[in-house]
């Protein structure tokens, strides 16, 4: 079988862009397992010499990763269930509610997406200062429970669903909590799981606000932690580097993992997104 030139070229192109996304990541996972010795040579190794695992080990003698990685953990939960479950009513209202400035309010809503968190976090913080939620998982959480994009991104798919589904819904007796989560929802899945994933990966690497809202360990976040191994290292960081990509790549291990298992829906939505 023959193959046309232009069809060599976009595979040549493919590839090597691939190669060049994907070094990056390469070098980060050889470099996590590399000894101390082997990061000050002059010329860098492809491959390491000897895998040391004790790199992985490392990191948690060095911080508590494990109460940083709970304490992600317990953020990402909240603020994903609690994004995904107002995105969820507030875009059934927005695509299929029939009420007084209903369209100014969800202007409003998308003006939020231009507005940078660093603007907004310090009256934020005075705020949560004043109640006593620094330093706790109310502090990581619900300043983060809405979302503009979720919102968004949810009612055009509502509104792509034709309302005699809904109709049929109320008419064998279906309230609205039923037509939204029993109905709507499914339709709305690979909508949903995409969703899902911005706010897991938001959530999981988000670093200024809990840097600003934490104060002691008992409440610090894994990436918060990576900045805290670093210190710990004390301009050490050319023979210790490996021990810094160890703990990213434990840290960016759950993305991936969540990644590969929702590419289905993530592609479904992509394919299937209509904004009217």
């Amino acid at each position: 079988m023959k193959v046309s030139a232009s069809s060599a070229t976009r595979v040549t192109l493919a590839v090597i862009l691939t190669v060049f996304m994907f070094f990056p990541i390469y070098w980060m996972l050889i470099t996590a397992f590399k000894t101390s010795a082997e990061l000050t040579l002059a010329v860098p190794t492809f491959w390491p010499e000897k895998f040391v695992f004790e790199n992985f080990s490392n990191v948690f003698e060095r911080i508590p990763f494990g109460r940083f990685s709970l304490n992600t953990s317990i953020q990402t939960a909240g603020i994903v269930v609690l994004q995904i479950n107002i995105a969820l009513m507030a875009a059934y209202a927005f695509a299929k509610g029939s009420f007084i400035g209903r369209d100014l309010m969800f202007l409003l809503i998308l003006s939020a997406l231009i507005v940078p968190e660093q603007v907004t976090f310090v009256p934020v913080y005075v705020m949560l200062s004043k109640i006593g939620w620094i330093d706790t998982y109310y502090a990581l959480i619900i300043p983060h429970a809405a979302s503009a994009y979720g919102i968004f991104l949810l009612r055009q798919m509502f509104r792509s669903i034709n309302n005699d589904v809904i109709e049929a819904a109320k008419i064998d007796g279906a309230n609205r909590a039923q037509v939204l989560y029993r109905l709507l929802t499914p339709m709305a899945m690979p909508t949903v799981v995409t969703l899902l994933l911005i706010s897991f990966i938001g959530s999981w690497n988000a670093y200024f606000w809990p840097l600003i809202m934490t104060n002691t360990d008992k409440m610090r976040v894994l990436t918060v932690g990576i900045a805290r191994l670093r210190d710990s290292i004390g301009g050490n960081e050319a023979i210790m580097f490996n021990q810094l990509l160890a703990a990213s790549i434990i840290v960016i291990l759950p993305i991936v993992i969540l990644f590969i298992v929702a590419q289905k829906h993530i592609i479904a939505a992509m394919a299937n997104s209509t904004f009217k």
